[in-house]
């Protein structure tokens, strides 16, 4: 009776089940395969030492017990039990908790871009935010009938990706986001213009640099000019004023002649009055 009992407790338990091997005769070849191997169902009928109620537990208790990180590992009295010859507890399996994705703990979802465009058509949606960037442009709508948000990202005006939000938190969020890529997407084109600008900048610096230079260049021909213009007249004026000179010079020589001549006439001509005696 006391083993029919044990029969009994060991089937019905709620936390023990027991695998009775296919040939009962086959027995374990060492003492440690007879520790490792579990006991049949005739030995464990026919074995007075019956299963610890202490290793008994409850489902509710047991999966109160085991935490999601040990969920496989048995505790120290369920061991102890095995070691005895005792059926291993069964755990209770607790129910796996699913983790959403990113997007979906946000509250945010992908939207349909035929429904935003249609919406964009009807003018029901109000844009609280828009970024642009060059060929990308994001835009924070809100969609006041329905209370949803949409972000929407747009390349050179048609619509890319969208975004669906029930709160402006989390549609916020999505703007930065969208507002982020198209930063990104658009590096290159800012590059682009930061390079055509200072290349065109520095045309004009060219351009200008030129100009100067040319300018420089005709000042320094008219310069040139001007001075050898000036250097001819000088050497043409002293060359006059030599000749002059030698006029001067000749002219003074003839005035001296005739001044000579005209005292030896004066000389003469004083000769030719009588003298006569004073009163």
């Amino acid at each position: 009776m006391k083993s029919l009992l044990n029969r009994r407790s060991v089937l019905t338990g709620p936390s023990h089940v027991v695998r009775i091997p296919q040939n009962r005769a086959a027995m374990p070849a060492s003492p440690a395969d007879a520790d490792d191997a579990p006991p049949d169902l005739a030995s464990t009928a026919g074995s007075d030492a019956a299963p610890n109620p202490g290793t008994e537990r409850q489902p509710d208790a047991v999966s109160g017990e085991v935490s999601g990180s040990a969920s496989s590992s048995m505790s120290a009295t369920a061991q102890a039990a095995v070691a005895r010859g005792a059926p291993r507890p069964v755990l209770t399996l607790r129910p796996v908790q699913t983790v959403p994705s990113q997007v979906s703990a946000r509250g945010v979802q992908i939207a349909n871009t035929a429904e935003v465009e249609w919406l964009a058509e009807e003018e029901a949606l109000t844009p609280f935010r828009v970024f642009r960037s060059f060929a990308y442009s994001v835009s924070l709508l809100f969609h006041a009938k329905e209370l949803v948000y949409y972000v929407a990202l747009y390349q050179e005006g048609a619509l890319w990706r969208a975004l669906k939000a029930a709160d402006l938190e989390a549609a916020e969020a999505a703007f930065r986001h969208f507002e982020d890529q198209a930063t990104r997407l658009s590096d290159c084109e800012t590059r682009r213009a930061q390079l055509e600008a200072q290349n065109e900048q520095l045309a004009r610096m060219i351009a200008r640099s030129e100009a100067e230079a040319e300018r420089l260049r005709s000042d320094l021909q008219r310069r040139s000019a001007q001075e050898q213009a000036a250097s001819n007249r000088q050497h043409q004026v002293r060359k006059e004023v030599s000749q002059l000179e030698a006029q001067r010079m000749a002219a003074q020589a003839h005035l001296n002649k005739a001044h000579r001549q005209m005292q030896q006439l004066n000389m003469t001509s004083n000769e030719a009055i009588p003298h006569l005696p004073a009163r």
